[in-house]
């Protein structure tokens, strides 16, 4: 358990990365549905980077101060964008487009951070460690939610990025695993490690799938942007 002082420190240096995280994927979503068609978000009001419109009082703030509180590792997400695929002038390849655009603009983000933080000794003093903090959670946060989101199950855009482009007659069967996507997804990352642990092998996804792929990923980043 966190203790206040660093609880109010671990708030100070990781909530605005997160909410600009989460925020951004949805607007990104809603933003390519509108260029490839769908004005839905719009006609509802979601079309915005106002962190306001897309906050879920449980993934954006509750969560996430569960997981502070917890000490775990930083987690949560907003409400979902209204995008109609039938109303795309593409409908399934259009889907691909304004699913991936989510993780799209999480890796964008994370670029933007790691162009950033080599300006932060350019700061006064008293800035420089909030800022460089800050810039680094954003860039964890950022390549977390493009990698956790690209898991190829739906709901989760890998999920309908894999639907459109896979084969239809494999493509409609995982599309159909939609409705229980979420309870497949929480099991896998969170059931299955303590589970395989009683048999004998504990198998945590999240340390053999998800935090490599963010690490590759940085690294390609780095390479390309630091």
């Amino acid at each position: 358990m966190m203790s206040g002082a660093g609880l109010v420190q671990q708030i100070a240096v990781s909530a605005l990365p997160l909410i600009f995280a989460i925020t951004f994927h949805e607007a990104a979503h809603g933003y390519a549905a509108l260029a490839l068609g769908d004005d839905t978000a719009k006609r509802a009001g979601r079309l915005s980077l106002n962190p306001i419109r897309h906050i879920d009082p449980v993934g954006s703030i509750v969560v996430p101060g569960l997981l502070m509180l917890a000490g775990g590792f930083l987690f949560g997400w907003a409400k979902p964008v209204p995008v109609d695929f039938r109303r795309l002038r593409n409908p399934r390849f259009g889907m691909v487009l304004v699913a991936a655009a989510g993780p799209a603009a999480n890796v964008v983000m994370a670029i933007i951070a790691i162009l950033t933080i080599r300006l932060v000794g350019d700061l006064p003093e008293s800035g420089i460690d909030w800022a460089r903090l800050n810039l680094a959670n954003a860039i964890y946060l950022n390549l977390l939610l493009a990698v956790f989101n690209m898991i190829p199950i739906p709901p989760l855009d890998g999920g309908r990025v894999a639907v459109g482009l896979l084969p239809r007659s494999l493509g409609y069967p995982l599309a159909r695993l939609e409705q229980y996507g979420m309870l497949i997804v929480v099991g896998l990352l969170m059931v299955l490690p303590p589970v395989s642990s009683l048999l004998g092998t504990r198998i945590d996804l999240f340390d053999l799938v998800i935090n490599p792929a963010i690490t590759a990923l940085l690294e390609l980043l780095v390479i390309v942007f630091g």
